[in-house]
């Protein structure tokens, strides 16, 4: 959802709930907006340096992963999935959900995409690989088949924020980082 500091994304996710993203780094706009978040496990994020952000952030607030501002022209996919997984791909309200299941139904990785504001760029997120799943090759598989339903959706340009060791697989797959991207979460001490 577009606010005036910039976007804000409802995760769904236990650890960080909803998810604020700067896109104008103005300190008094972000100073404002943390000024207003009383709901725990609230993200703040911004394309700087997480030192530069230091000084907005009381003691009440918790330094994320450093992570990477990525993108990639898309084209489309030619992965292959490896022998026991299937690959399923659902869309609805404009999020697409790719999950990869093992032969035994459970879910080995997934991840989503969504549309931005222009329309032609697509949003990569919160792409996984279960720990018991890893090193066989379904980061790829994820990857290859949000590609695919984004390209086939009319989005010509992929963007993300990687984690450290997620850089290493998007820039196998031709993904550039364009900018540091560095959060907080409130957490405060309960009384």
């Amino acid at each position: 959802m577009d606010v005036p500091w910039g976007l804000r994304i409802e995760t769904g996710q236990p650890s960080q709930v909803v998810r604020h993203v700067l896109l104008d780094n103005d300190a008094a706009t972000a100073r404002d907006l943390i000024g207003t978040i009383t709901e725990p496990t609230t993200c703040v994020k911004a394309f700087l340096p997480q030192g530069e952000m230091d000084p907005w952030f009381s003691s009440a607030w918790e330094p994320t992963e450093p992570c990477f501002l990525m993108a990639v022209d898309l084209r489309p996919s030619r992965v292959r999935v490896p022998d026991g997984y299937t690959v399923s791909v659902e869309a609805a309200d404009g999020v697409v959900h790719v999950r990869v299941l093992s032969a035994d139904g459970d879910l080995a990785a997934g991840g989503r995409t969504g549309s931005t504001r222009a329309g032609t760029a697509c949003v990569f997120d919160q792409i996984v690989t279960e720990a018991a799943h890893r090193r066989r090759g379904l980061g790829t598989v994820v990857m290859g088949a949000l590609t695919d339903a984004a390209a086939g959706s009319g989005a010509s340009v992929g963007i993300l924020g990687a984690t450290v060791p997620g850089r290493a697989l998007y820039e196998a797959l031709g993904w550039k980082v364009l900018a540091p991207l560095n959060g907080f979460v409130y957490e405060p001490v309960a009384p």
